[in-house]
């Protein structure tokens, strides 16, 4: 069995209610049938507004984040935009308990995902930012856990500071820890290796390894590392800036420097290795939820549900 079936597996094993707002999709249809009858989560599909019980009091909610947030919203206003887009139905159905997580982005795009998310469920204090990760599985690999990674931020943040750097690397640490089972070996990737250059991008890498190391001493962290020196032993070996690193030649995270490399990153390897990719799991908030690819295919679909109710185990 591979790695991403046996989440599947996992997930049967305390299945969660998963909310899926694309009713309207014919393979998240399919995808809800399939899932409902294997057991692996208990999906909610989303179809009528109406059969969500305490609508009145999530209405009452969501004006009432408005208002903390100084964007007020009148009630008619609120319900409005619930049935003109379900995604935010959703995601208050996680914030209010109603669901244990939401998947979406089917039909809708990324930036329409993470918005509502963002708008109803609370960003993790200690993180301080909402990334997008991928759940990677590569065939016949020696790389990585066993050809498994997790790659971020490749979704959400496009020039992230230093600070946002550190949160996602740490958000992906906790993901990577519940999600593999292993020790996380996280590599914070750019074009140099340790000071085998100097820029202001490389220098925002370095600070974010810092502030990791400072405040998560237990994270295995390295950084400013090249690819090849994080996944490769004997690459990693040649290096001697990083004599001694827990990390380099057996990273299993990938944190990647800005938005452009690490989508660019997950989607060359999935054309060109025939890579497995879910997500993008949106990490950094206080309660799971997943986006989808608009081209994403069923079993896609079924995957995101089944890591997103891992992800709240």
């Amino acid at each position: 069995m591979d790695f991403i079936a046996s989440i599947r597996e996992r997930s049967k094993k305390d299945p969660k209610r998963i909310v899926l707002p694309e009713s309207e999709d014919k393979r998240i249809v399919e995808a809800c049938d399939y899932i409902s009858k294997k057991g692996i989560a208990k999906p909610i599909l989303l179809k009528d507004l109406k059969n969500i019980d305490d609508f009145d009091k999530m209405v009452e909610c969501f004006c009432g984040i408005r208002h903390e947030h100084h964007r007020d919203i009148t009630k008619d206003k609120a319900i409005k935009l619930f049935y003109n887009n379900k995604l935010y139905a959703a995601a208050m159905m996680v914030r209010m308990g109603m669901a244990d997580g939401f998947v979406a982005g089917a039909s809708h795009k990324t930036s329409d995902v993470a918005r509502a998310a963002l708008s109803c469920i609370n960003v993790d204090k200690r993180i301080k930012v909402m990334s997008g990760a991928f759940l990677i599985e590569i065939a016949n690999s020696k790389y990585g856990h066993k050809g498994v990674f997790v790659f971020s931020d490749c979704g959400i943040v496009p020039f992230p500071t230093s600070e946002q750097l550190a949160g996602i690397a740490v958000s992906a640490t906790g993901f990577a820890e519940k999600l593999l089972g292993v020790k996380p070996k996280v590599a914070m990737l750019s074009y140099s290796t340790k000071g085998s250059a100097s820029t202001p991008n490389l220098e925002n890498v370095r600070k974010a390894v810092d502030m990791v190391k400072g405040s998560y001493p237990k994270i295995d962290i390295d950084g400013e590392l090249q690819v090849d020196t994080a996944l490769d032993p004997d690459a990693a070996k040649i290096k001697d800036s990083i004599s001694g690193s827990k990390v380099g030649g057996k990273a299993n995270v990938l944190i990647f420097p800005n938005l452009d490399s690490g989508n660019i990153a997950y989607k060359l390897i999935q054309r060109l290795a025939k890579a497995r990719a879910v997500g993008p799991l949106l990490l950094g908030l206080e309660k799971p939820c997943s986006d989808l690819s608009r081209a994403c295919s069923i079993d896609d679909a079924i995957d995101a549900v089944a890591v997103t109710s891992v992800m709240t185990h």
